[in-house]
């Protein structure tokens, strides 16, 4: 170890010279602090962005359309609504939850459903998942310990769940449905037929693509160790299940005789 050592300055005091070792570390923990303004720049610019997002989205609503839909729905028809509704936020926390087992770290649930509920909320608000529900998931998940390189792994990860999901339900819908969906969006059966078994061979391909053995992606010196067969199968049934539960909430308010299944 490296200790401050004594000399004599010309007065034949005893002076204490600084340890540049010990010197260097202060420094390197006063250069973050130098830059702090930039996160909280970086989130106020969002949160503006946010409130313009929000108001622009709230200006072109028609409140007399509003409450005619209220009033014209069913208290059912409402009720399925809210329920479906916090089905699919409560899938939303599993999100995260799954991505943070894959990391192996352990966080309170109270902690990962704010993370999963406000990133989601923000993104797909303003789009740009990695880096607006990067940047939310980071004010929540790093006062608990997290660096940014695991909530960065963490936002790839969730989204993963999202998109195997998606792609799961958008396979099955275009295989069984490929009749009704021609006529709905004006396309050739075999071609919805081919879309749906393009789509479902990606799913099928990855799953069993990370089934074989560990797998990783390396973008620019960054690693990501991705689920195996069992966590991924898991994240495309949760996926799979908040689409389904999105789309439900659509579809128990359309008004009587729309004649779609």
């Amino acid at each position: 170890m490296n200790f401050p050592h004594q000399n004599r300055d010309f007065d034949g005091r005893a002076a204490v010279a600084i340890d540049p070792i010990s010197d260097a570390v202060q420094e390197r923990r006063r250069v973050p602090r130098r830059f702090a303004w930039i996160g909280t720049g970086a989130s106020l610019l969002l949160f503006g962005v946010s409130i313009f997002v929000l108001w622009h989205l709230v200006s072109e609503v028609d409140y007399a359309e509003v409450k005619a839909a209220f009033t014209a729905a069913t208290g059912r028809q409402i009720a399925f609504a809210l329920a479906l509704t916090a089905l699919s936020y409560l899938l939303l926390t599993c999100y995260d939850a799954l991505a943070l087992r894959q990391l192996g770290v352990a966080m309170p649930y109270r902690t990962t459903a704010l993370g999963s509920f406000t990133s989601y909320a923000v993104s797909f608000t303003l789009g740009f998942p990695i880096l607006t529900g990067g940047t939310v998931r980071y004010w929540i998940y790093a006062p608990k310990g997290m660096k940014p390189g695991k909530v960065a792994s963490l936002t790839v990860i969730a989204g993963f769940t999202f998109w195997l999901g998606m792609d799961t339900v958008l396979a099955w819908s275009l295989l069984r449905e490929a009749g009704p969906l021609a006529v709905l969006v004006y396309t050739n059966i075999k071609i919805n037929q081919l879309a749906g078994l393009a789509a479902a061979l990606v799913v099928l391909g990855y799953l069993a693509w990370v089934s074989v053995r560990r797998r990783s992606v390396k973008i620019q010196g960054w690693r990501l160790e991705l689920p195996g067969f069992g966590l991924s199968l898991t994240q495309m049934l949760i996926g799979a299940a908040d689409v389904c539960a999105g789309a439900g909430v659509l579809y128990v308010l359309l008004p009587p005789g729309h004649g779609i299944g």
